[in-house]
């Protein structure tokens, strides 16, 4: 999307963006081996740990000076409103119980929305040094070669990933969904981080994956991601989704037909 504003730098914003999840990363890395600093937001399940404030603090940094007015969401602080009507979306760590448990599956999400129409969506998984992004217009890429999402037609024929998300009810409810779809499917996994799962159902990997507990910096760089990769993520009700919604649905369109006629949520 070439009108996206430059930075303070006249870099365009995918590069600084790019940037800025890389630099994120090489915290993350660094600080991968040993134990984590565990703090609980909500009950036993939703946690952060210290890293993922060094990792947003290293990503808001630049972001700010590049793009002083826009606004920042992000997971672990407080939002920063701007004069702009453009916003960045960051999760510095999605997947932190993997994280903190040394488990190598996690990334960085990050982000942006001109009036909450996403136009930007980069997810980084610095384990495997996987960059996917998106700009609206102009497809998705993993690692600047081109990618799309499943061919598939049928659950019958899919992989199905999944997360149970915060709370203890609506986790009980998405394993009753996976126990409906076994054994009528190749598979199913819980991935732990959705912003990668997103992204891996954008190149293919995952034919479908659901989630009924979802935030904005969770969803948005990966709706982006699969939407720009010929795929469509919508609620429960069948609808696109945006970057609020809570529930997801993502796949190709003739997986989805297929889903919402076997599944009743």
């Amino acid at each position: 999307m070439s009108d996206l504003p430059p930075g303070k730098s006249g870099r365009g914003a995918c590069e600084v963006a790019v940037q800025a999840v890389k630099e994120a990363g090489n915290v993350i890395m660094a600080h991968f081996p040993g134990e984590k600093n565990i703090s609980y937001k909500e009950g036993r399940s939703n946690i952060v740990t210290d890293v993922d404030l060094l990792a947003e603090k290293k990503i808001t940094t630049l972001l700010q000076y590049e793009y002083p007015d826009f606004s920042i969401m992000t997971e672990e602080s407080a939002d920063i409103a701007g004069d702009s009507s453009y916003t960045w979306i960051i999760d510095p760590i999605d997947g932190t119980r993997n994280y903190a448990y040394g488990i190598p599956h996690f990334c960085v999400a990050l982000a942006l929305t001109l009036r909450d129409e996403l136009v930007l969506g980069i997810v980084y998984d610095p384990v495997r040094g996987e960059l996917f992004r998106a700009e609206k217009g102009s497809g998705a890429f993993l690692n600047d070669s081109p990618i799309s999402v499943s061919t598939k037609t049928s659950l019958q024929e899919s992989l199905i990933g999944f997360d149970m998300g915060y709370d203890a009810d609506i986790g009980q409810e998405i394993l009753g969904v996976a126990s409906a779809l076994w054994p009528g499917v190749v598979s199913v996994r819980v991935m732990g981080s959705a912003a990668l799962a997103l992204a891996y159902t954008a190149c293919g990997r995952l034919d479908l994956y659901i989630h009924l507990y979802l935030y904005p910096w969770d969803l948005a760089s990966g709706m982006l991601l699969i939407e720009e990769a010929g795929g469509v993520v919508t609620g429960l009700d069948g609808q696109r989704a945006d970057i609020h919604s809570s529930t997801v649905i993502a796949t190709n369109r003739e997986i989805h037909q297929d889903f919402m006629k076997s599944i009743k949520l």
